[in-house]
């Protein structure tokens, strides 16, 4: 099975995935993989696509009583998973990050995307790392955008855990109290993908915006806007190598 059909299915049945893990790997080994999974969606900036949000639910649900779980083992991994995933993700853009974005190996590190964290970092500062722990593919970027000079590391930890706890409480935790609910197992395929839309809605209306806004600015100023996207994602990597030199 390939990496890409794997998480695909995962993120359409974590509960199949888990229950056979539980099975085969026991109530303890069984954090493995879950740990991992997390660790690697915000830890790796390659890997921005990982179904964290639907994840965490489903363990909710599997640590309620009789489910497989344990919901304070469940909880301690899984910060545990978050917190140091975001700071190597961090501590990788302190060393790698200019060279991770001018490879271009990156594709969902957009110049769009780097632009909109930018602004995010100028009007919330560290608040940033906890607002985007709740968006799918920011999540993912902002620490990595902290890295490469936003932020220096101990104002980053603090809001890191912040963020890392308040994101996996609130869908572990949903889970647990309302995956018994009949409604929620009856249609838990539909509330999962229903989970995975609210969180990238954020990023796919986001998209659009900045797709309108860089056609009517094409129209106005009679510039292409590929053209006037490179010129801001020049001028960005420039601030950037600028503002990573004085930290």
């Amino acid at each position: 099975m390939g990496i890409i059909e794997f998480f695909i299915n995962l993120l359409k049945d974590p509960r199949g995935f888990i229950a056979g893990w539980i099975i085969t790997l026991g109530p303890i080994w069984v954090y493995s993989p879950l740990f991992l999974i997390v660790f690697v969606e915000t830890g790796l900036v390659f890997f921005p696509f990982l179904p964290g949000d639907s994840l965490l639910f489903a363990v909710g649900v599997f640590s309620a009583d009789g489910g497989g779980l344990n919901l304070a083992a469940s909880l301690i991994v899984f910060y545990a998973a978050a917190i140091l995933g975001n700071t190597s993700n961090y501590w990788i853009a302190r060393f790698l990050g200019h060279r991770i974005i001018d490879s271009g190996k990156v594709k969902a590190l957009t110049a769009e995307r780097m632009a909109k964290l930018d602004h995010f970092f100028e009007k919330y500062g560290g608040l940033t790392i906890v607002i985007t722990r709740f968006m799918p593919f920011f999540r993912t970027f902002a620490p990595f955008i902290a890295g490469t000079g936003h932020m220096n590391f101990g104002k980053f930890t603090l809001w890191n855990v912040i963020g890392g706890v308040s994101w996996v409480s609130l869908f572990v935790l949903t889970g647990y109290f309302f995956g018994g609910v009949p409604f929620v197992q009856e249609h838990f395929e539909v509330i999962v993908l229903g989970i995975v839309a609210v969180s990238v809605a954020p990023a796919f209306i986001g998209a659009i915006k900045g797709a309108l806004s860089s056609r009517k600015k094409a129209k106005e100023t009679g510039v292409a806007a590929d053209e006037d996207e490179l010129e801001e994602e020049r001028q960005m990597r420039q601030e950037l190598s600028g503002e990573e030199d004085r930290s």
